[in-house]
């Protein structure tokens, strides 16, 4: 798990930088129906986010990390992932997100990103898009640089695993990096003991080989899920990576 139930985004909330947050359902082309949250920016940069979360779907945290994105001027949606065997209701502590987990396929995650960023542009006056993700959510973000029909400006992976297989169908971003048509960010953390430095030195080869523009980030002694308000150990690493972000989208932090 990425995080603790009780974590939250390292971001200093600016509630007048947001329009409006909403709860939504969407329907991907398969007629899967799962959901999602969308928060406006009250001053728009033209850019929008989907933001894919870790295991355990839609969390409180990634609610709050879509509001902290439109209050930087970014129009942002965060999705589930379970729609298709979890339902639609919220789910708390006590979810066995897991078995839902290994129950997801390639091709439903991604017609569930591809309504996700449509739901955004159709509310939304988007001229770049990204997508941005955490663990497994940050594997799927890499990978979106290659659904071309999307017309992503770039992804962003948060300790995404980029090598080896995973807990379903995914390809490993490495193995793929030549169908990449975008930008790609990783940040990954030092002290990451599931992800060791060379899978991220093999990433970054393969994305160089594949003549992607790429900027791969590793903070030196942060753990794996470092980008937590409660871990404030590391909260200089998360100020750093949060203004990362931002520049990367050409957004002022």
């Amino acid at each position: 798990m990425c995080f603790d139930h009780d974590s939250r985004p390292p971001i200093v909330p600016d509630p007048s930088g947001m329009r409006d947050a909403t709860e939504a359902v969407l329907e991907s082309a398969d007629g899967n129906r799962f959901a999602a949250y969308l928060a406006r920016a009250a001053r728009p940069t033209g850019a929008g986010i989907v933001i894919l979360p870790d295991v355990r779907g839609l969390h409180t945290y990634y609610r709050e990390l879509t509001e902290r994105f439109a209050e930087h001027g970014v129009d942002a949606i965060a999705i589930d992932y379970f729609g298709r065997t979890a339902g639609l209701t919220d789910r708390g502590p006590a979810f066995e997100y897991m078995p839902h987990v290994a129950a997801t396929t390639y091709a439903g995650l991604t017609a569930d990103v591809r309504a996700a960023a449509a739901h955004l542009r159709s509310s939304a006056a988007i001229e770049r898009l990204y997508t941005t993700g955490f663990c497994f959510g940050g594997r799927l973000s890499f990978l979106t640089a290659g659904l071309d029909d999307l017309g992503l400006a770039g992804v962003i992976g948060f300790y995404g695993w980029p090598t080896g297989t995973s807990r379903n169908d995914t390809p490993a971003p490495a193995d793929v990096a030549a169908t990449f048509t975008c930008p790609v960010m990783g940040i990954f953390g030092g002290a990451d003991e599931g992800i060791p430095a060379s899978a991220v030195a093999e990433f970054e080869a393969a994305l160089e080989k594949a003549g992607i523009a790429h900027r791969i980030d590793t903070y030196e002694g942060a753990p794996h899920s470092f980008f937590d308000r409660k871990a404030a150990d590391f909260a200089e690493a998360s100020d750093r990576a949060w203004g990362q972000v931002l520049g990367f989208m050409g957004v002022a932090k």
